[in-house]
């Protein structure tokens, strides 16, 4: 490997297309996590959006090394509907940043602005993998003081098939193999009991197909999530993110009951010993900062979708995760997963 003059980026160095307006602090936190996964990951990144917004966010409005500017005239809000504006709004961020991948200028993507058009965006951009029926989105769900498991799919096939299901298992399999570092992930299906014959229609059927699988562990429920067992949870679109929300919504009304009891006068003298060391639990192992984003399965490209709330520090992450992606053959990996299932793609 050439080393970099001084004064120039690592020309060997991967280059991060991030969607500069989307999120709910763009540009602000996104230009800052930017140029901080410059400095510390030692990416380059090309910040795609309104290059005034963006250069306003830089040190002396001027381009650091590493670090580029694709202009771009519009921006999908949070509250456009995914498919429409992807399609009509053809010089969307977003949408450049997608293109940049599929074009060769970028190695990866993230985005933390509207899901569906982010997953759109790649999507029609970089197009399915060969066999993929349908996306799924692989999200690390935090584990109190243990590494993360994984729940596919989070949001992007609200409708699903069976079959389709069986694919999110390979996909989530192959990801928790990168992500995760574990040889055989082990695979649950969300279901409203443990029993086989529990669920609906789409769970029984799945079920149907994945038992005998020697990965397969049978169905699981609401309340192993968190659990760190099984390695990868199984479901579909719509089930998954209101999971996910549920999740958020506990964490959230439980962290505010146990610091309102702190903040009582009758527990000052506990709460300067415990506080601390609750904040220091939180942003280790619950902070959806600390994890940065979650990868799009099924397309044939790296997507990395953020969520909303952003900070400079979930940039940096999700840049972070986006790298060990490209690095680690995501692609090549969601392909192999897949070989031999295409008679499942419907």
């Amino acid at each position: 490997m050439t080393a970099a003059r001084p004064g120039e980026s690592d020309p060997t160095a991967l280059t991060i297309a991030i969607d500069a307006m989307g999120g709910d602090h763009a540009p602000g936190a996104i230009v800052r996590g930017a140029l901080d996964a410059v400095e510390q990951l030692g990416v380059r990144v090309l910040l795609v959006g309104d290059e005034a917004a963006i250069r306003a966010e830089l040190p002396g409005g001027t381009l650091p090394v590493g670090v580029s500017i694709r202009a771009t005239s519009q921006v999908i809000d949070m509250h456009d509907e995914p498919g429409t504006a992807v399609r009509k709004k053809k010089d969307a961020s977003v949408v450049r940043a997608a293109e940049a991948v599929r074009d060769g200028d970028a190695d990866a993507m993230v985005g933390a602005g509207n899901t569906g058009a982010t997953m759109a965006a790649a999507l029609l951009r970089f197009g399915r993998i060969r066999g993929a029926a349908r996306p799924a989105i692989g999200v690390p769900i935090p584990v109190p003081f243990a590494q993360p498991h994984l729940l596919v799919d989070g949001g992007a096939t609200v409708d699903a098939t069976p079959e389709w299901l069986v694919q999110f298992a390979h996909m989530g399999r192959a990801y928790a193999r990168l992500r995760l570092g574990i040889d055989e992930p082990t695979v649950g299906l969300l279901s409203n009991g443990e029993e086989p014959g529990k669920g609906d229609e789409l769970r029984k059927q799945t079920f149907a197909l994945l038992d005998g699988q020697p990965w397969f562990v049978g169905n699981v429920e609401g309340r192993d999530l968190m659990s760190g067992r099984p390695d990868v949870i199984v479901t579909d679109g719509f089930t998954g993110n209101v999971a996910l929300k549920t999740i958020e919504g506990a964490l959230k009304a439980a962290a505010g009951l146990v610091f309102t009891t702190l903040g009582a006068p009758e527990a000052k003298e506990a709460a300067d010993i415990v506080a601390p060391l609750l904040l220091q639990g939180v942003t280790d192992y619950l902070d959806p900062d600390t994890i940065g984003g979650a990868a799009l399965l099924g397309v044939s490209g790296v997507c990395v979708i953020s969520h909303g709330s952003s900070s400079a520090r979930a940039i940096v992450n999700a840049v972070a995760l986006a790298t060990d992606c490209v690095r680690g053959g995501f692609v090549d990996r969601m392909q192999a997963a897949i070989v031999g299932e295409e008679a499942y793609a419907g």
